[in-house]
């Protein structure tokens, strides 16, 4: 896993930088946990027009995606007033479905935090999981040819537990 930024020139695709706010700071003086997650988010945003997804495309073709799986690893902490960006990976992709990995870094180029994530791609009007149009696949296409060439991140498919078994 990177411990610093990646440049912009070398990112597969880096955010521009956000701002931690005020009402996203929790009672112990740090980011508040489920604002990592809407920072991952606003990622997955500035990056989904590359791939041709977006509110227009919501809008135009009743088509969207919904994220199945999400997992955040918290790496160090955040404060009132840190800018931070997001490096997005594309890990794999089919006709329906991709997984991706992102990192989250604090302007000086410290590693904050990580999340992994499936995300499905929806025909809203069902909803129900469907294939994605030949031009939205083209555009992962070309994103995965470009992330394909960078190393796995470190963490990538970690499961939770203590020790080496899950008690069922």
């Amino acid at each position: 896993m990177p411990q610093t930024a990646p440049k912009p020139d070398n990112a597969p695709f880096l955010t521009d930088l956000m701002e931690i706010e005020p009402e996203w700071i929790d009672y112990n003086g740090h980011l508040n946990m489920a604002y990592y997650t809407v920072l991952f988010d606003r990622g997955a945003d500035q990056v989904y027009p590359l791939i041709g997804f977006g509110v227009d495309y919501a809008e135009a073709r009743k088509l969207t995606t919904y994220t199945a799986e999400f997992h955040i690893r918290y790496m160090r902490e955040l404060h009132l007033g840190d800018r931070v960006r997001v490096a997005f990976q594309l890990i794999d992709h089919d006709e329906k479905r991709f997984h991706s990995f992102q990192h989250l870094y604090h302007e000086d180029g410290w590693l904050a935090a990580t999340a992994e994530g499936l995300t499905l791609h929806v025909d809203m009007t069902g909803p129900k999981v469907t294939p994605m149009p030949q031009d939205i696949l083209d555009g992962l296409g070309r994103m995965q040819t470009a992330h394909d060439a960078l190393p796995h991140p470190e963490g990538i498919g970690r499961r939770i537990g203590i020790g080496n078994s899950i008690r069922r």
